[in-house]
């Protein structure tokens, strides 16, 4: 299946998307003794942070270290070497990485491209398959622990990504690469860099293709990557830069499973796997419909931006910066709709080697005999389909049907900043910060899987529902403006959309005076939220016990932040910096309309966010040296509980108030040269971080009525010092590169994480389940801690200089290169030395559910019955670039 076609090339180019400006030289090989951005601190709208001056904690990745060393890696793993940084493949689709920062996830962690934010606007995650192509284009991405260096009112709660992309006015080159790697894994990029003309224009434009499969089974992907960049500087006081970039991809996903059936699927019978270990290649989503592959979870997305920037030096101490900038997304995820005779699709017995037989569901869609769908009567004819929609239509409840969850968006924003310097000492900014969003969230069919139609019911406005017979194919469209459903009668699932109107202004004072520097900086914005449901009937449908419209209103919260900071160089070589800050943030789209619903949640509060650090530095010839200790605290995040049973009701829920997160921790990072042919790098990080104190819930029933404590118990969640999960607490890498002749380098990479602990929903420390004879697991047990493990990567490139400015370059590297077994994440929470207590029913229920538990057994004293995602095993990339 192809994204995009020669016609559509054209069609690309059209339009434009864009960063802001940033004029860092990419080099053909790494400097090691240069690590940092070799700028000014502000660099028009995007704040970089310079080395011995911000006191911030920071680390650079340049644009060859990221074309020596990612090859076919999730783009976030060029990090995996940082300080507290914990990178995954996720469910190990093409760009379903995931990154942790000092213990905060994607939503968590404020991403830049060249200053401008790029987290959903809805949710604050950051999808990485959208930003795969970035790795192309990146002249360095500069990671900021902590408050970070921005003045925006971002929700830097564990810190700040910022990806600063090529500048038009790159030095007149052009670049060919073909890449190869494990799995069917090929990559072919052209960019070419007319430099800057005399009369002050230049253009910077890259193409690219990637396809093949990750390495999991069933995990097919094509991607496509765009970008062009346009740049005029009529003189010494303006500076424009136009940029276009994009990456159109399809991928196909994986889910959790089991340690069983892991093992289940590696008992030697599949993929030339050994018996007695795990299958790590299995994905239990997919199988073939007409023999080809086929997903119930694919992704597919466009996500273009456009941005203008200019930079105005109005005079010696005055400029000022201002770039605008658009952003087009379009697709979404494809899932599943229906079961067949009450089994959904993944609860169907599947293929002796796990797959889906799509083939079969079709069969019994079209009202076929099917055999052996019941995994309990594995020799029996499945109940045929009796069709109560009518012949050949499928419903909610009956039949299997694919659809997509489109998330598609418009957003629009403009930033600007003005920085005047008082005096030789104090240096001014102010800006402002405006954005518009608005996110279409229809659904549609994507495969009927042999049926008629699909019957929605869903639409209030037509009680009796209405047939959908179109099917959209799940791969994204090369034009950025496309409707997200192009007919609105043949909508399906669900049928909402999000509006999100942000306005704010920052500021920032700034003294540098010889050896000493600091700054003070504040924020405030204003987020309006609105949900408009398309089918719900105005002033008649209710929720909540309330009667809403279809538009709900906005919805405005205020948030700010508050910054301070300074650094002093004791002399040469010895540095020390400290900064504090405090962040009031807004809830996120969900915590505003809590369980999809018109109803504005009655207990809104902003986050806390308190955050503390001190760094010391060294720098020598030779020798670098940064340590750091930094304390987080994150408080009032929302949280429901719902499905509370109380007497005969149980659709109750609660209100969770005061869950609280204390994140503290250490982190060294240090490289050292040995002469010219050997440079070293290491990091180490010890994090603790815990949840403090209990957090209690306010008891609501379904009419949004709250209920009296005497008649209910009160909803407490016992978290206080919980392990925070998802992340290692300790990490430790070391690296090397080895340049033993003129235009050969070695690197080798070693890391090792401990203190992982599982991901978990802090619902299951809820202490009023507990009963006389009952004990919540979770309550007793807390999180799960996950095996410790290390991985080595090897890599070389050589460098072939062909005279004048022409070279070959060929590269390889070898990720995970002993094969190593591991977890990666763990999504449940199950212990190996539970209690009968732990269990509900009878004591002899009790006692029976336990021996079954222990029988399952464990897998390197991890309980089988725990789902999980293992870790990639060897894999490998290739590739061979020619400059000229």
């Amino acid at each position: 299946m192809k994204l995009i076609n020669k016609s559509m090339l054209t069609a690309i180019i059209t339009l434009s998307t864009a960063s802001v400006y940033y004029a860092q030289q990419t080099r053909d090989t790494v400097d090691t003794r240069s690590k940092d951005i070799e700028q000014v601190v502000l660099t028009g709208v995007a704040d970089i942070a310079k080395d011995r001056k911000t006191p911030v904690a920071v680390s650079t990745i340049k644009a060859a270290q990221i074309v020596e060393r990612l090859g076919n890696q999730e783009f976030p793993e060029i990090l995996n070497s940082t300080p507290s940084v914990y990178t995954t493949k996720g469910g190990g689709g093409f760009g379903d990485g995931r990154i942790n920062l000092r213990g905060f996830a994607n939503e968590n962690i404020a991403v830049m491209v060249n200053g401008m934010p790029v987290n959903d606007m809805e949710n604050g995650q950051v999808y990485w398959s959208n930003w795969a192509g970035m790795s192309d284009v990146t002249s360095a991405m500069q990671v900021q622990r902590g408050l970070g260096a921005s003045k925006l009112a971002i929700a830097s709660v564990g810190g700040t990504i910022n990806i600063l992309t090529r500048a038009a006015d790159k030095k007149r080159e052009g670049t060919v690469t073909l890449g190869l790697g494990n799995d069917g894994y090929l990559k072919t990029l052209f960019a070419y860099n007319t430099g800057k003309s005399a009369n002050g224009w230049a253009t910077s434009f890259l193409m690219s293709r990637t396809a093949g499969a990750m390495y999991l089974d069933g995990s097919d992907f094509e991607a496509y990557n765009y970008y062009l960049a346009v740049g005029y500087k009529p003189n010494d006081k303006h500076d424009f830069q136009f940029t276009f970039t994009g990456a159109p991809q399809w991928h196909n996903q994986n889910f959790t499973n089991t340690i069983a059936t892991y093992l289940d699927m590696g008992d030697g019978l599949l993929n030339g796997v050994k018996a007695g270990d795990p299958n790590r290649k299995y994905n239990s989503n997919w199988g073939t419909l007409n023999g080809e592959q086929f997903t119930t979870n694919r992704n597919y997305y466009s996500k273009p931006i456009m941005s203008f920037n200019w930079d105005w030096k109005m005079s010696e101490r005055s400029k000022l910066s201002t770039v605008a900038y658009a952003s087009f997304g379009r697709g979404g995820g494809t899932g599943v709709l229906g079961s067949i005779n009450g089994r959904n699709i993944f609860s169907l017995a599947k293929t002796a080697d796990g797959q889906i037989r799509f083939d079969d569901i079709v069969r019994w869609n079209q009202g076929g005999v099917v055999q052996s769908f019941n995994p309990a009567t594995p020799n029996a004819n499945e109940p045929i389909n009796t069709f109560p929609a009518g012949a050949g239509i499928n419903r909610s409840n009956n039949g299997i049907t694919m659809r997509a969850n489109v998330n598609s968006h418009n957003w629009y924003g403009v930033l600007s900043n003005f920085n005047h310097q008082l005096s030789d000492e104090f240096n001014f900014s102010v800006g402002i910060d405006a954005r518009y969003y608005y996110g279409y969230h229809p659904g549609v069919v994507t495969n009927l899987l042999g049926a008629n139609g699909y019957l929605e019911r869903g639409d209030a406005n037509q009680p009796a529902g209405y047939l959908v017979t179109q099917a959209y194919d799940p791969t994204p469209s090369a034009n950025p403006f496309a409707k997200a459903v192009k007919d609105k009668s043949q909508i399906a699932n669900r049928n909402y959309d999000g509006e999100v109107l942000w306005y704010g202004g920052f500021g920032q004072l700034e003294y540098s005076k010889n050896d000493f520097t600091a700054f003070v900086s504040g924020a405030i914005s204003n987020q309006g939220f609105q949900r408009i449901d398309n089918w719900i009937i105005d002033g008649v449908t209710v929720q909540n016990g309330q009667t809403v419209n279809r538009k709900t209103g906005f919805k405005d919260i205020l948030g700010y932040n508050f910054k301070a900071g300074g650094n002093y160089n004791l002399n040469a070589n010895h540095n020390v910096f400290g900064n504090i800050g405090f962040i009031s943030r807004q809830p996120f789209f969900n915590g505003v309309y809590p369980s999809n619903r018109q109803v504005v949640n009655p207990n809104l509060t902003n986050e806390k966010i308190f955050s503390t650090e001190l760094g010391y530095g060294y720098r020598s010839s030779d020798l670098r040296i940064n340590v750091n200790l930094y304390r987080t605290e994150w408080k009032d995040r929302f949280q429901r509980r719902g499905n509370i049973t109380i007497g005969a009701v149980t659709n109750n829920y609660a209100e969770i108030s005061g869950i609280t997160q204390l994140h503290y921790g250490a982190e060294f990072e240090a490289t050292y040269s040995i002469g010219k042919y050997v440079d070293l790098e290491g990091a180490f990080s010890w994090g603790d971080w815990r949840y403090k104190g209990n957090a209690t819930g306010e008891l609501f029933d379904d009419n949004n009525q709250p209920i009296s404590a005497t008649s209910a118990p009160n909803v407490t969640l016992n978290l206080d010092k919980v392990k925070v999960g998802d992340a290692a607490q300790v990490s430790a890498a070391l690296g090397a590169t080895f340049k033993p002749v003129k235009g050969l380098r070695i690197n080798a990479n070693w890391r090792w994480y401990d203190q992982l602990y599982a991901r978990f929903d802090p619902i299951a420390f809820d202490s009023s389940l507990q009963t006389a004879t009952y004990t919540p697991p979770a309550l007793e047990k807390g999180a799960l801690r996950l095996p410790s493990y290390n991985l080595f990567d090897l890599g070389a490139s050589y460098k072939f200089e062909l005279g004048g400015r022409q070279s070959l370059i060929l590269g390889a590297n070898v990720y995970n290169l002993f094969d190593t077994t591991y977890i990666s994440e763990a999504t449940t929470n199950n212990h190996t030395d539970l209690k009968a207590s732990n269990f509900t029913g009878t004591p002899a229920q009790q006692a029976t559910a336990l021996a079954n538990y222990n029988a399952q057994g464990t897998w390197k004293g991890i309980h089988q019955s725990n789902s999980v995602y293992f870790g990639f095993g060897r894999t490998w990339a290739a590739n061979i670039t020619f400059h000229f």
